[in-house]
């Protein structure tokens, strides 16, 4: 069995029991739905499992890309949305829907290189956008070795794996490596969806995982919760302050740790290539689409509830899965943003003033 395979029935097996619940509190359960990014799908099934638990309500997540959950919730065939990448100011005005971050991640570049250790290797945004670019092929070419003296790197080609769907975990990373390499910038640029010069697509980040570790020479960006589950090794990375540096929650909680959210209209903030000696660089939150004006106040309530939850009581498992909870700041100010999902002319949330 594949690592995609293993990976997403893991993540389905997680879905179907939230769906299927918990006991005798199952048995008067209410479901509600999501769609939309697989970035934070591992956390959301694990949080859906324990509120199950907790509460006897229900969440049918579907992990299908960033992109295609901005559809469903613009299209109202889910209760909410999820994306990784914010939507545009002028899009959450005119579709009515309140955008808020639910949990922050990072992505890594994975990689397969028989003989050699991925963890203790290094690389740089520049050299991973020449690999995109098909100017680096090799992994033993001379920008890799120049940075990983005594590494005996092999006469291997570089297989590169990206994201077929629309995505936004390829919306950080591309907007990262767009940053910090110009003619990555120019040629292939920053979205949801961009023109690769080299490699294979696969959908989802189980799609890349499983394509790179079953790839001799593969190398792919991937949510840090599926190089850990599915054990793939995962290079250092030079950040903004010039230190090489391996990923982990700490270092994605330095880079969240430097974002001032008071005034970030919708929330929109970034956490790329912040500048701190042990920050990851490549780090995000995900948010979350919800209608300001559902025609069912009471599913768009239990969503509210569910992540109220999470806020609350979700840290072990995000601990576990190396995501970053948001600063308990940040987690009111969500709240208070919810007091703007109105039906009937009155707030949905029961916390509003």
């Amino acid at each position: 069995m594949n690592t995609k395979t293993k990976l997403s029935r893991r993540i389905v097996g997680g879905a179907l029991a939230a769906l299927v619940g918990f006991g005798a509190v199952a048995a008067f359960a209410a479901e509600f739905t999501g769609a939309g990014a697989t970035f934070p799908a591992p956390i959301y099934t694990r949080w859906a499992e324990q509120y199950g638990a907790a509460s006897g309500d229900r969440l049918n997540y579907q992990a299908i890309g960033s992109g295609a959950g901005v559809t469903q919730i613009l299209n109202r065939t889910v209760d909410f949305g999820a994306s990784d990448t914010a939507v545009a100011p002028e899009r959450l005005a005119s579709q009515n829907l309140l955008q808020f971050p639910a949990v922050i991640g990072g992505v890594v570049v994975a990689v397969n290189i028989p003989g050699v250790d991925g963890n203790a290797l290094k690389l740089t945004g520049p050299i991973v956008g020449d690999i995109y670019l098909g100017k680096i092929r090799m992994w033993n070419d001379k920008a890799i070795a120049a940075i990983n003296p005594g590494v005996n790197l092999p006469a291997l080609a570089i297989a590169p794996v990206y994201r077929s769907d629309s995505s936004g975990t390829t919306n950080i990373f591309t907007s990262y490596v767009a940053a910090v390499n110009l003619p990555f910038s120019t040629a292939i640029g920053a979205g949801n969806s961009a023109t690769w010069r080299v490699g294979i697509g696969a959908p989802g980040n189980a799609g890349v995982a499983g394509g790179v570790r079953n790839t001799r020479g593969g190398l792919g960006y991937v949510e840090y919760a599926y190089a850990v589950e599915n054990n793939m090794q995962t290079p250092m990375l030079q950040n903004r302050s010039g230190q090489f540096v391996k990923p982990s929650a700490a270092g994605f909680a330095a880079a969240a740790a430097t974002i001032n959210w008071t005034n970030a209209p919708n929330m929109q903030v970034s956490m790329n290539n912040t500048t701190g000696a042990t920050n990851w660089p490549i780090v995000g939150p995900t948010y979350i689409l919800l209608p300001k004006n559902p025609n069912d106040g009471a599913s768009s309530l239990r969503v509210m509830k569910f992540f109220d939850w999470a806020y609350k009581n979700g840290k072990p498992a995000a601990d576990q899965l190396r995501y970053v909870m948001l600063p308990p700041e940040v987690q009111n100010m969500v709240r208070e943003r919810w007091c703007q999902v109105k039906a009937g002319g009155r707030s949905v949330w029961t916390g509003c003033k």
